[in-house]
């Protein structure tokens, strides 16, 4: 962080990291930087944000923009300017080994916190947790949004309608049949509350009070499961029971969204009439129809892709040896060169989470090159796979911005830097617009007006911590 830029956290941060009372007030003036504002439209040189507050006041180039008397005023000549980054599929609990879920059982919150601040400090002011314990989600979105915590800010679904929890079929399931009875029905609750395999019996009508009870909870959107988590799972909901589902979801003001990985419920959730797809290019060993992207671009249904770049796709290829595991992903990635060409309205998504440092201890060294799934890093690597896929910057940077709060429904709060919105934004030392890694260079991070002390996060660590250094023995065989 530039002497400047240090100058403006001191004075915005007035609490602790970042946490202020919401009546707290000021005015901020960032002058001189090019402004990408997320909407597509052309960057602005020399332009002016005007943050009071949460809000923008005003934005725009610097001879169209009043600065309030008294702002304080940011020098940031030379710098450039995007809005707060989003993940629109993110796990901030991502692990199903007994050791784990016996390591941390009770302390879930402690390691949301701690993932929310791993993507804060990078660049993510906003993720959407698609799977996950639905209540310590809901107590950690809550602190944060009270201003008690600090973290990206959170919207939440829980757990996949129809999936298992952790010690299920769709995830461990050899481990729900090695831990004790109690401990896996205890875990999978947490997860499943009302919402596991067991729907897939109910009709319809059957099913309907139950998608009613668990939006209830509080739940900011619903995923559910058009298709099973593992490959050889093909339908999971009939299609009477998916407009049931949807209709509730509608019926109570929020998007629905599905996990699909193969082609058949790919065109059956179009059909349906859902909002978003999680895995929309996973469609096994056959590419996706053009049909499927012409109904796509029809009903205007926002799109999550999780892409391998060359290298990490010549890695899993090389690794499956020539099963069927390697053709899958050249069939992903054949998809999502495809969908790039037909301009389909495409979302950074990464599925990435904290990983346990147990399981990161024995994977093997190339298994960690461009991983999609370490959060922190992962969407840095999603930019540099979807520009070797043929999209532009400016289109990606709209993908990990407004296309995500549109999905969401968010879009009149976030999404953009524009007048009345959160004063979420990066401010990155290079171009963007000249190479889309450039996007890593982050001199500062913004939310809701407030700087964020990145240097100091995540504030207590669990999974991140490094590792105690292994007790020596001595002679006798004694530790020390």
């Amino acid at each position: 962080m530039t002497t400047r830029l240090r100058m403006l956290a001191a004075t915005i941060l007035l609490i602790g990291l970042g946490v202020r009372p919401a009546s707290a007030q000021h005015s901020v003036a960032v002058v001189g930087a090019t402004l990408i504002d997320g909407t597509g439209t052309p960057a602005v040189k020399d332009a002016v944000v005007v943050i009071e507050g949460k809000t923008i006041a005003a934005v725009g180039p610097r001879a169209s923009v009043q600065i309030p008397p008294g702002a304080t005023i940011v020098n940031a000549a030379g710098k450039f300017i995007i809005p707060g980054l989003m993940d629109a599929n993110v796990h901030l609990i991502l692990n199903s080994s007994i050791e784990f879920l016996a390591r941390y059982e009770g302390h879930f919150e402690d390691l949301i916190e701690e993932a929310a601040q791993v993507t804060l400090r990078q660049g993510l002011t906003t993720v959407f947790d698609s799977w996950g314990p639905l209540q310590p989600l809901l107590n950690v979105r809550e602190k944060i949004k009270r201003g008690d915590a600090i973290g990206s800010r959170m919207f939440v679904a829980g757990n996949i309608v129809g999936f298992s929890g952790p010690f299920g079929r769709d995830f461990n399931g050899a481990g729900g049949a090695t831990a004790s009875k109690p401990f896996v029905k205890r875990i999978n609750q947490v997860w499943e509350e009302n919402t596991g395999p067991q729907l897939m019996w109910l009709t319809p009508e059957q099913l309907r009070p139950e998608i009613q009870k668990y939006i209830a909870r509080g739940i900011d959107f619903l995923k559910y499961g058009a298709s099973g988590h593992r490959d050889e799972d093909f339908i999971m909901f009939s299609p009477a029971a998916q407009k049931v589902i949807i209709e509730e979801c509608h019926r109570a003001g929020i998007i629905v969204q599905t996990h699909t990985t193969n082609n058949e419920a790919l065109r059956l959730v179009l059909e349906a009439g859902v909002d978003m797809m999680q895995h929309g290019a996973k469609t096994g060993l056959v590419e996706m129809p053009d049909s499927t992207i012409q109904l796509m671009l029809e009903k205007k249904v926002y799109c999550a892709v999780q892409p391998r770049t060359a290298e990490r796709l010549k890695i899993e290829v090389d690794e499956a040896a020539g099963d069927d595991r390697g053709k899958k992903e050249q069939v992903r990635h054949a998809n999502q060169v495809r969908l790039v060409k037909a301009h389909a309205p495409l979302l950074l998504a990464t599925d990435a989470g904290v990983m346990d440092p147990d399981s990161l201890e024995v994977m093997k060294p190339k298994m960690r090159i461009d991983r999609l799934t370490e959060l922190g890093e992962a969407h840095f690597v999603w930019f540099k796979a979807m520009a070797e896929k043929g999209m532009t910057p400016m289109e990606e940077i709209v993908s990990a911005t407004r296309n995500i709060a549109a999905a969401y429904h968010k879009l009149d709060q976030i999404g953009t830097l524009e007048k009345g919105k959160f004063a979420d934004l990066v401010v990155l030392d290079a171009d963007p617009l000249a190479d889309i890694n450039n996007i890593r260079k982050i001199s500062m991070v913004m939310k809701e007006g407030t700087v964020v002390d990145r240097d100091k996060l995540p504030t207590r660590r669990f999974l991140t911590a490094p590792r105690s250094a292994p007790a020596k023995t001595t002679s006798d065989g004694s530790k020390q």
